[in-house]
């Protein structure tokens, strides 16, 4: 079988968006595609108004679940990568620090520095990650099951 802990950030760095999961104050799921940056394998950054329903989550309960997968791919051929983290706005006197790591690797138009967040309306996030998993296609484990399974890694 493949490394998977390589497969696991080989699936990160391939993928710009993850799918969000927050629970709202009555215990309701939430899950929200979000545009996403991942510094050192373990903090996820994205932008959001503060004034959305999964940021008002994050703000209430901030631990959180992600899952990073490339919709494009054909089934029985995809990867997942599944996170837990704790999250929550990115406090302003790291803001500096934070926006230089999370658009290191970005396109201009999606860069952003504490001065041009304050024209716009939304601000940045962190979830530092706490838990790692990757899906492993049930024929791809070989233990005769036939079953896929969730498979814990270290980023």
């Amino acid at each position: 079988m493949a490394d998977l802990a390589q497969l696991a950030r080989t699936t990160l760095a391939r993928n710009r968006f993850m799918v969000l999961g927050t629970v709202d104050p009555s215990g309701r799921p939430r899950v929200s595609p979000v545009w996403f940056s991942l510094v050192d394998q373990r903090d996820v950054y994205w932008l959001s108004s503060p004034v959305a329903h999964h940021s008002r989550n994050v703000e209430q309960r901030p631990e959180v679940s992600m899952v990073v997968y490339s919709s494009d791919a054909d089934p029985h051929t995809g990867q997942a990568v599944y996170l837990e983290a704790t999250a929550g706005r990115v406090p302003d006197d790291e803001l500096a620090d934070a926006c230089a790591k999370a658009f290191r690797d970005v396109d201009d138009e999606l860069s952003y520095t504490p001065e041009t967040l304050r024209h716009e309306p939304f601000v940045l996030y962190r979830a530092r990650v706490t838990a790692s998993e990757i899906h492993v296609r049930g024929r791809d484990f070989g233990d005769g099951t036939g079953s896929d399974q969730r498979v814990a890694v270290q980023l």
